[in-house]
């Protein structure tokens, strides 16, 4: 498989012999609110145009609507006959921006011979879980492909254990920013992430969700430190940049 980062979370991913779009965030640098006052919002620009990242796409995946995984500009450019696999409760406001292909994804769906099964998810612990709003991750299988585990907008919680310990992934990608609300963690930061591997050794872990919105407390450079300081090998830990493309087996 090839996995492409885009920004954040979105990821361009070739599977099975098919390309798939995973939480599009087109918003130009600084073109959105900031959530902390340090910085508007994306705090990065793309890395190649919005025509280029839709060249190809199939089928389309959106985790939640948060507007850093499925924007304004994403509902605009998207073609609307595109399949979009979503969580259960957002088809009706996914198909009010025009899309008439729209899957709930309330269990394991087969899509041209790859197998995509949601996951739960949890955006943070506690009273934030509430402000933040449901989200889920999703497992993908295809003859031939390593297993892949997208975690997605979740802290490290026992159904992601779960989920690690019963599908034993090959890839697991991870949401690695630290990002906080009132407070709160409501991704996996640095050391979570590292728990993940601890949990998944036979696994390669994908951090992303990194270094484009200004409520992230946890950079590349910070999780690659975290990393050499546990002795983890560099290998078990992958953290591209945005625009970087990764050929990942089993």
């Amino acid at each position: 498989m090839q996995l492409e980062l885009i920004r954040n979370a979105t990821l361009k991913i070739s599977y099975g012999g098919h390309v798939l779009l995973i939480d599009p965030y087109f918003a130009p640098r600084h073109s959105l609110p900031s959530f902390t006052g340090r910085s508007p919002n994306p705090m990065t620009e793309l890395p190649r145009s919005i025509d280029d990242i839709l060249q190809g796409v199939e089928l389309v995946i959106v985790s939640h609507l948060h507007t850093d995984h499925f924007d304004a500009v994403a509902k605009e450019r998207v073609p609307k006959t595109l399949p979009i696999l979503c969580q259960p409760g957002d088809e009706g406001r996914i198909r009010d921006a025009g899309f008439t292909n729209v899957i709930p994804l309330a269990q394991s769906v087969t899509w041209q011979g790859l197998t995509i099964t949601p996951r739960q998810g949890s955006h943070g612990v506690g009273p934030v879980v509430e402000k933040m709003g449901p989200v889920i991750g999703f497992t993908l299988e295809a003859d031939g492909e390593p297993t892949v585990y997208w975690a997605g907008d979740t802290v490290l919680y026992p159904p992601v254990a779960e989920t690690i310990r019963e599908f034993s992934p090959d890839i697991i990608v991870t949401h690695s920013c630290g990002a906080r609300w009132d407070g709160d963690l409501i991704v996996m930061d640095d050391k979570q992430t590292l728990e993940v591997s601890r949990l998944a050794l036979q696994a390669t872990i994908v951090a992303t969700h990194m270094e484009a919105l200004d409520h992230a407390t946890v950079t590349r450079q910070d999780l690659r430190q975290t990393a050499e300081a546990s002795g983890l090998d560099p290998s078990h830990l992958l953290i591209p940049a945005d625009g970087e493309t990764l050929n990942l087996g089993r």
